[in-house]
């Protein structure tokens, strides 16, 4: 199996090409006080996977709750502009510094299709960072769930398939074991790990998968995998 047998890629966004945990890291420490300049970033991230798991709505309209409800627990600076303040802060995430190129170097072989539980308020403002790379995206506001529900898989399977595509040609790229490596593996798709983490303990941000899936290609960062698609192609 090749990686550049594959006609299209799917790509889970927030913690594969948008470093949602710097972000959040980040915003928290700014805007939280001294409590949170001096928290662990595990000490933070234990009561914001708690928080989005309460507060699962849009992500341009959910993140306020989101802080409010982490920010009682860890006693932290908060009120509603406070909260306001984290809410824009999520949808200016940054990218990882290897997305933007990796997915413009993919481009050329791949139809590049986003896979995110953001809904299309926050896609929009994370493509514009990634270079708007995508020639097609899937949001919950499309599919009315989230990963790793199967039935955003379908939707976007459906979708692929009006444009001519099987789900034997598409290559799934995510981060997260528990939104969708293990889900896609489930599902009969070919799965690529982009394992942001590696050398970290932990799964910081993301909830803890039930059982670690192995994935068919495994990789680091998403230039990896394209330099891999690279060596394939025989390109230098």
């Amino acid at each position: 199996m090749k990686i550049s047998d594959f006609k299209v890629m799917t790509f889970d966004i927030v913690g594969t090409c948008i470093d949602f945990e710097a972000g959040v890291l980040n915003a928290v420490r700014a805007l939280g006080g001294p409590k949170a300049k001096a928290a662990s970033d595990d000490a933070i991230f234990e009561p914001y996977v708690r928080a989005r798991d309460k507060f699962h709505g849009r992500t341009s309209e959910s993140f306020n709750h989101v802080y409010l409800s982490l920010a009682a627990e860890l006693d932290l600076v908060r009120d509603e502009a406070t909260a306001d303040a984290f809410q824009l802060a999520i949808l200016r995430l940054p990218a990882f510094a290897d997305s933007a190129a990796a997915l413009a170097r993919l481009r050329k072989r791949f139809r590049l299709v986003a896979m995110t539980n953001a809904d299309r308020t926050a896609f929009s403002a994370y493509s514009e960072t990634l270079g708007n790379p995508f020639h097609d995206s899937v949001t919950c506001d499309d599919t009315g769930c989230a990963k790793p529900n199967p039935q955003f898989f379908a939707f976007n399977q459906g979708r692929q398939s009006a444009h001519g595509y099987k789900q034997s040609e598409i290559l799934h790229v995510a981060q997260s074991q528990h939104h969708d490596i293990g889900v896609a593996v489930e599902l009969g798709y070919t799965t690529c790990w982009i394992e942001r983490r590696q050398g970290q303990a932990g799964f910081g941000g993301t909830p803890k998968p039930k059982a670690m899936t192995k994935p068919h290609f495994h990789f680091a960062t998403l230039g990896q995998l394209a330099d891999a698609v690279d060596a394939e192609l025989g390109v230098a």
